[in-house]
């Protein structure tokens, strides 16, 4: 329906650079990026499966999240590498929808076990002897299982909002892949209902799982404070740190792109903060959550020494 409207049948992504030397840069930095994301988190994902110690809640969490990771960064990278090696630029109009839908599925994915890890570091610290009693195998599937749920709903939702756009003249997007903000820009119908759409059910979905991140935190470092070594508390703080900083890098970065007012976007700005989400943040996850980690280090050590 949307591509009968629509005369523009594809689209061309320009990149992220005109010359050609900073192309080449642009290709290798990708590729190099890309491989440590996949690698790492798929280092993650054996070492949890083979480790039974390592089958409780917060490892079953970091298992979702680096699977969400890899998946995460092939929506974009991949086509961007292809795209290089074959000199295209196009990608069809059904493409381009399905490459936006996956992106933000797994960025809702990501943002939901981020807060789904914070409250289970707040229940590990906060309620210790409870623990096992509250983070119940059922609860932990049921909290996975309605962020998958709630993710492929939303975006079913913005593509839906997008595929019933018209897209007439233009159909070259500044960017490495399928953005929304750069298609609501080239499209030439009505996109009101689109962009009061993202500031507020989009908005909401993004902030809810940040006030409960941040919520958590809060509390963590309360009850840390009370702790009365200081090798314990730096301890707690360096751990909660390392999950903060991959945090703020994931939120700072979206908000900045997808809720200031569409007049004070220019793509350049934007396009460097997407890298950051899109592909430096799924990059830095396995080396955040684990170099921390003595067990997950063991458990890594012992799937290396194996192979």
């Amino acid at each position: 329906r949307g591509a009968n409207q629509s005369s523009v049948s594809e689209f061309l992504l320009l990149g992220l650079s005109r010359q050609p030397q900073q192309q080449q840069l642009l290709f290798l930095l990708f590729l190099t990026m890309y491989l440590a994301t996949v690698l790492g988190n798929l280092l993650i994902l054996l070492a949890i499966s083979v480790d039974s110690r390592l089958h409780i809640p917060m490892y079953f969490f970091l298992f979702n999240l680096s699977f969400v990771d890899i998946c995460f960064s092939s929506t974009t990278v991949p086509k961007v590498l292809a795209n290089h090696i074959l000199g295209r630029q196009t990608i069809s109009f059904s493409g381009c929808l399905t490459q936006m839908y996956f992106v933000f599925m797994f960025v809702d994915m990501d943002n939901f076990l981020l807060a789904v890890m914070a409250y289970d570091r707040f229940v590990a610290v906060c309620h210790p002897l409870h623990y096992s009693a509250k983070m119940t195998p059922q609860l932990c599937a049921l909290l996975v299982t309605g962020s998958w749920v709630t993710a492929i709903l939303d975006m079913l939702l913005h593509t839906l909002l997008m595929a019933r756009l018209s897209f007439c003249a233009d159909n070259a997007i500044p960017h490495f892949f399928c953005d929304v903000t750069p298609l609501l820009k080239l499209s030439c119908s009505d996109t009101h209902l689109n962009e009061v759409m993202i500031l507020t059910e989009a908005a909401l979905i993004m902030i809810t799982p940040l006030v409960c991140i941040l919520a958590s935190y809060v509390l963590i470092t309360c009850a840390v404070l009370r702790i009365p070594s200081t090798k314990g508390r730096w301890k707690a703080f360096s751990t909660c740190g390392s999950h903060l900083a991959v945090v703020f890098l994931f939120y700072g970065t979206i908000i900045a792109v997808y809720f200031n007012p569409s007049s004070s976007h220019s793509s350049e700005k934007d396009t460097v903060a997407t890298v950051m989400y899109t592909v430096v943040t799924p990059m830095l996850n396995p080396f955040i959550y684990s170099l921390r980690n003595r067990d997950l280090k063991g458990a890594l050590q012992k799937v290396i020494g194996r192979k």
